[in-house]
């Protein structure tokens, strides 16, 4: 097996294709399968072309026979958009089939995804009463959108994700992630999260340790150091280089979504897209895990 994008495809769209078996729907199948439709769109965010009614012209030409029927830009829209449950199962599926997702350390942290920029843009939005204004430390900069919460393994492969509004206490949207999958934690007794100041919290400590995991970040400077905290600093540039990787490479602020279905969809494509070339990378023994250079073109 090599690490280029047609290899990667075939690979994806089997696993996807296994998972999936026969449909289940009564009356006649769809002409583009979910397999098909769920490899497309890893294909998509991989290449980096952000317009769906480009992409579909850009088909034929670049990877003719891979799809053999493309539907409508309309039609391609609406099913990415109904296909965000399809989308997380995939993100689930292609990560558990790694030796990373058992790994013992996990890094947490939250992003923004700006979602518009002019006040009549603000105005408009389907988004509002989803997205918000908030501040993003790290750029020293607001913006109006929303935040994504991502837990995933020092190597960068997505363990759990998350929207909130831009303002939602980082503590809170990582107990309802946990919350909302118990098994994660269940089946890993003295799983260690790697964090920033942001998620300092007695109750947080309390509630981790009560499904025996434990949470390590910085302390403030006025309180005693935690042990190991002098350790800490390259270990959360890890959760940087994740963002960095999402949107640098795949475009995830450039993202074009209207309403929250729209945005829940295309983070979910991109997220598959940087999941499934980790799960490759890993198959075929390259020495860099999350590099997606042999992808994008």
């Amino acid at each position: 097996m090599t690490t280029d994008i047609n290899t990667l495809l075939t690979a994806l769209y089997v696993k996807i294709d296994d998972w999936l078996g026969k449909p289940r729907r009564a009356g006649r199948p769809p002409r583009l399968s979910d397999a098909e439709l769920l490899t497309m769109a890893v294909a998509q965010a991989l290449l980096g072309i952000r317009s769906e009614a480009r992409w579909l012209r850009f088909l034929p030409k670049h990877l003719p026979g891979a799809f053999p029927y493309l539907p409508g830009q309309s039609g391609y829209n609406k099913r990415m958009r109904a296909a965000l449950p399809l989308l997380k199962r995939a993100i689930r599926l292609v990560a558990a089939d790694t030796d990373l997702w058992f790994d013992d350390v996990w890094v947490t942290d939250s992003t923004p995804v700006e979602c518009g920029r002019s006040r009549p843009t603000v105005k408009r939005s389907d988004l509002a009463g989803w997205a918000g204004y908030g501040y993003c430390s790290s750029h020293s900069r607001f913006f109006w959108g929303l935040r994504l919460h991502l837990i995933c393994t020092p190597s960068g492969l997505p363990i759990a994700w998350s929207l909130s509004t831009a303002k939602t206490d980082d503590r809170q949207v990582l107990i309802a992630a946990l919350e909302d999958d118990p098994d994660l934690l269940a089946t890993r007794p003295g799983q260690l999260i790697i964090a920033d100041k942001g998620y300092v919290s007695a109750e947080l400590d309390r509630w981790l340790a009560e499904r025996g995991a434990r949470l390590l970040r910085p302390s403030y400077r006025n309180r005693t150091p935690h042990p190991g905290e002098h350790l800490l600093k390259p270990v959360r540039q890890l959760i940087e280089s994740v963002n960095d990787t999402l949107k640098g490479q795949l475009d995830l602020e450039l993202h074009g979504g209207r309403s929250i279905e729209g945005v829940g969809a295309r983070i979910a494509q991109r997220l598959l897209a940087m999941t499934a070339a980790i799960w490759h990378n890993r198959t075929t023994g390259q020495p860099l895990t999350r590099s997606l250079i042999a992808y994008d073109h």
